[in-house]
C-alpha cells in the first residue's frame, strides 16, 4: 500500500487485506449516534427515536362500545325480553344517567357504556318500536364491549427508542396524545468525488471523460437511508484540490469519497487530506468489486473512501455505508441480512478475496428462490447492478458449485435502495 501516515509521517504501513467483516467491525467501532432533536409527530415518519415513547393517556379511556346497538345489563338483554331506551350516548357525549332493570340505552361504536350497563346489544339483533325495545337474540355479559385501556394505559411505553416510525408508529403516537416526538438528527453525510476526467450529466464531456453517477447514487442511497447528503464539487486529481475539500466538512458526521486514483485507488485522496489531519485506519480490504477501500478518521470526522468504479463504490456502499448510516441513526449496525437461494448457474472456483456476484432471482417450480449470476461479472458495468435482484455471496476460495447448489445471497430488491 502506499500514502503516507499522518501520525508517523511515514508511509502507510503494510499489512494484509482486511476480510469483508473486519473491515466492517472496523468502521463501526468508532461511529455513534448522532444527538437528539425534537420533531413534530407529523414529520417523524422515517424518523429514529432517541427516546421511548410512552402513552399520555389511557385508550380507551373508558369502557366503550366497540359496535353500534344499545347498551343493557346481561341479565334485562334475553330473548324475547322488552326493555325500554331511557336514552342515547352518541360517542363524545356519554349518557348522564343509570340504566337499572329493564332499561337500555341507544350507543354507537366509541360511544362511553353507560353506567350501570355491562353487555351491548347490536342493533340489528334488536327491534325499536318508539321508546320500546324488543331483544331478537340474547346478548352475551361483556360482549361489545372495549375495556378502558384495552390498547394502552398512561406511561405504558408504546414505541422504543431505537425504531425508525412508520406510518403505523406516527399514528400510534399521535393516538398517545404526542405532538412532538424526540428523533435522532439525520445523519450528515459529505460525498467527494475525484477525478480530472469526470463530468456531471449534461456537461461537456471531455475527451477521455465519463459521466460522474456516483455523487447521484451515493446520495440518493444516502437519501433512502435516512441520513443527509451533501454533494461537495468534484475535485481535480490534486492534493491540493483535495486538502481544499477538508475545510468544508467541519460538522459532518461522515465524509464519503469516490475515486481519486491518479497513481492508485485513494493516493490522492490519502495524500490530500493528510495536509489537514486524516489518520488511516486501514486501505484495501480482501473482496471483489471494491478492493480499494478506505477507512480512517479527519479529526472528529470519519473517512470512507470508496473505490472510484462506479459498480465497486455501490456495492461497497450497501456492505459499509448501509450499516454506518444505521449506527449514526440510532439504530442496530447490521450488514445487510443474508439469505438463501440455488445458484441457477454453475460457479467456478473463488480466489482469496470475497466474491460479490450481481445476479437476478426467479422462483422455480418447487417455489425455490433461484439467484443466476450475469455472465459477465465486468465492475464496470453499471446497468448490471441496476438490473440484479441480489448479490451472490461467494467466499474466499469457495470450491465450484453447480447449478442447483444452495448460496448465501443479499437481496437488493429487499434493500429498498
Amino acid at each position: 500500500m502506499s500514502g503516507t501516515n499522518e501520525a508517523s509521517g511515514g508511509a502507510v504501513p503494510k499489512s494484509r487485506d482486511l476480510s469483508v467483516d473486519e473491515a466492517r467491525d472496523r468502521i463501526l467501532s468508532g461511529l455513534r449516534p448522532t444527538s437528539a432533536e425534537v420533531v413534530a409527530v407529523a414529520g417523524a415518519w422515517s424518523r429514529v427515536t432517541a427516546e421511548p415513547v410512552r402513552a399520555r393517556l389511557t385508550q380507551p379511556p373508558a369502557d366503550v362500545s366497540a359496535m353500534d346497538g344499545y347498551g343493557l345489563r346481561a341479565a334485562d338483554g334475553t330473548l324475547g325480553a322488552s326493555l325500554a331506551v331511557i336514552g342515547a350516548a352518541p360517542a363524545g357525549h356519554p349518557f348522564a344517567g343509570h340504566i337499572g332493570s329493564g332499561q337500555a340505552v341507544r350507543i354507537f361504536t366509541g360511544s362511553v357504556i353507560p353506567e350501570g350497563a355491562d353487555s351491548v346489544l347490536l342493533q340489528e339483533d334488536a327491534t325499536r318500536s318508539g321508546d320500546s325495545l324488543l331483544v331478537n337474540e340474547a346478548v352475551i355479559l361483556g360482549r361489545h364491549i372495549r375495556r378502558a385501556g384495552q390498547d394502552f394505559a398512561q406511561g405504558d411505553e408504546v414505541i422504543p427508542a431505537g425504531r425508525r416510525m412508520t406510518a403505523r408508529d406516527v399514528g400510534l403516537a399521535a393516538a398517545a396524545n404526542h405532538p412532538w416526538i424526540t428523533v435522532h438528527r439525520r445523519p450528515r453525510v459529505a460525498i467527494l468525488a475525484t477525478g480530472d476526467e469526470i463530468a456531471l450529466p449534461g456537461e461537456p464531456i471531455p475527451t477521455g471523460g465519463i459521466v460522474s453517477s456516483n455523487s447521484h447514487a451515493l446520495a440518493a442511497l444516502i437519501r433512502a437511508l435516512g441520513g443527509e447528503p451533501t454533494v461537495l464539487p468534484v475535485a481535480k486529481d490534486t492534493t491540493e484540490a483535495v486538502a481544499a475539500v477538508a475545510d468544508s466538512v467541519h460538522g459532518m458526521d461522515m465524509l464519503v469519497t469516490t475515486g481519486g486514483a491518479s497513481v492508485g485507488d485513494h493516493d490522492l485522496v490519502i495524500a490530500g487530506l493528510q495536509t489537514r489531519g486524516l489518520v488511516v485506519d486501514f486501505w484495501q480490504i480482501a473482496m471483489r468489486p471494491g478492493k480499494p477501500l478506505l477507512f480512517g478518521t479527519l479529526g472528529a470526522v470519519p473517512v470512507l473512501g470508496l473505490p472510484g468504479n462506479p459498480v465497486s463504490a455501490l456495492v461497497c456502499a450497501i456492505l459499509f455505508l448501509l450499516p454506518s448510516i444505521a449506527r449514526m441513526s440510532g439504530l442496530p449496525a447490521a450488514p445487510p441480512p443474508v439469505t438463501r437461494a440455488i445458484a441457477g448457474a454453475a460457479l467456478r472456483e473463488n480466489d482469496r478475496r470475497a466474491d460479490h456476484l450481481r445476479s437476478t432471482i426467479t422462483t422455480d417450480a418447487d417455489g425455490r428462490i433461484v439467484a443466476t449470476p450475469f455472465p459477465v461479472q465486468d465492475s464496470a458495468m453499471l446497468r448490471r447492478l441496476a438490473l440484479a435482484d441480489a448479490l451472490i455471496l461467494r467466499p474466499p476460495h469457495a470450491p465450484a458449485l453447480p447449478a442447483g447448489a444452495e448460496v448465501p445471497i443479499i437481496r437488493l430488491d429487499s434493500l429498498g435502495l
